[in-house]
């Protein structure tokens, strides 16, 4: 998965946090289930800049049964 991130502030992004919340949805559509996973996120951004950076998000196999998929619907990213 790749997302960009923009630089809105006045100064540098220096260190941060991006979370992924990917769902398991059972075949009739229920979410059965949210894994959260976190990485850091690409530093530093300088003010008013932009980057963009792929992530591979992985759910292990048997959270996932037979007939059921995932996918990555919510995504926050926290600058510190």
């Amino acid at each position: 998965m790749t997302v960009e991130f923009r630089n809105t502030g006045g100064s540098p992004a220096r260190s941060g946090t991006i979370t992924f919340a990917t769902h398991v949805i059972g075949a009739l559509g229920v979410d059965w289930a949210t894994i959260r996973s976190s990485q850091s996120l690409p530093a530093p951004i300088a003010a008013g800049a932009a980057r963009s950076e792929t992530y591979t998000v992985c759910v292990e196999s048997w959270r996932v049964p037979l007939g059921m998929r995932v996918e990555t619907q919510d995504v926050s990213a926290v600058w510190e």
